[in-house]
C-alpha cells in the first residue's frame, strides 16, 4: 500500500502540527548529516519553530566555523542587503534633503522634537552610508577597468618589444651579411 500524496498547507490540528514538525525536521536533519558524510561537505541546518524554539545541527565543522565561512564568502551580499534594508524604511534622499533644510530654516528649530532630529540623523547617516556604498562600488569598476586597460597595453607593449628586437637581429644579420 502506497502512500498518498500530502498537500503542502498548513496544518490547522495544534498536536499534529508539532508531530509532523518533529518528524520532518529529524528527518531533514538526517539527510543534511547524511549528504555530509557522501559527500565530505560541511552543512548547518537551524530551524526555529512556530514557538521560537531553535534547533541547531552541523555536520563536518562546528556551526560557528561553518557560519563564518558563510559570511566571509558573501560580506559584500549581506552588505548590501543591510543597506537596501535600511534604505527601504527610509526617504528618498531628494525628499529627505528637503525635509532638512526646511526644519533648518525654520525659525523655531529649537521647537523640534528630539525623536524628530534623532530620525533625521539617523535618515541622513543611511543616506550617506548609501552613497559611499555606491561610491565605493564606482570606484572599484573604474580601477577594474584600469587594470584591463593596463594589462592590455603591457601585453602590446610586449608586442612592439619583440617586433623591435627581431627588426633589429635581422638588421644586424644582414649588416653582417654584406
Amino acid at each position: 500500500m502506497g502512500r498518498k500524496k500530502v498537500e503542502i498547507k498548513r496544518i490547522e490540528n495544534k498536536s499534529s502540527r508539532q508531530v509532523t514538525f518533529s518528524k520532518r525536521r529529524n528527518g531533514l536533519i538526517e539527510k543534511a548529516r547524511q549528504l555530509s558524510i557522501l559527500c565530505e561537505s560541511s552543512i548547518a541546518v537551524l530551524v526555529v519553530s512556530g514557538s521560537g524554539k531553535l534547533y541547531k545541527s552541523a555536520s563536518g565543522d562546528n556551526m560557528s566555523k561553518i557560519i563564518d565561512r558563510y559570511e566571509i564568502h558573501h560580506a559584500d551580499e549581506l552588505e548590501a542587503l543591510d543597506l537596501a534594508e535600511k534604505t527601504r524604511n527610509y526617504l528618498p534622499l531628494k525628499e529627505l534633503l528637503e525635509i532638512v533644510q526646511s526644519k533648518l530654516e525654520e525659525s523655531n528649530v529649537d521647537n523640534a522634537s528630539v525623536d524628530t532630529l534623532i530620525s533625521l540623523e539617523e535618515q541622513l547617516e543611511t543616506a550617506l552610508s548609501v552613497t559611499r556604498a555606491r561610491k565605493t562600488e564606482l570606484m572599484m569598476g573604474e580601477v577594474k577597468s584600469l587594470q584591463k586597460t593596463e594589462n592590455l597595453l603591457r601585453e602590446e607593449n610586449q608586442t612592439l618589444a619583440s617586433q623591435v628586437t627581431k627588426t633589429s637581429l635581422e638588421a644586424n644579420s644582414s649588416v653582417d651579411t654584406q
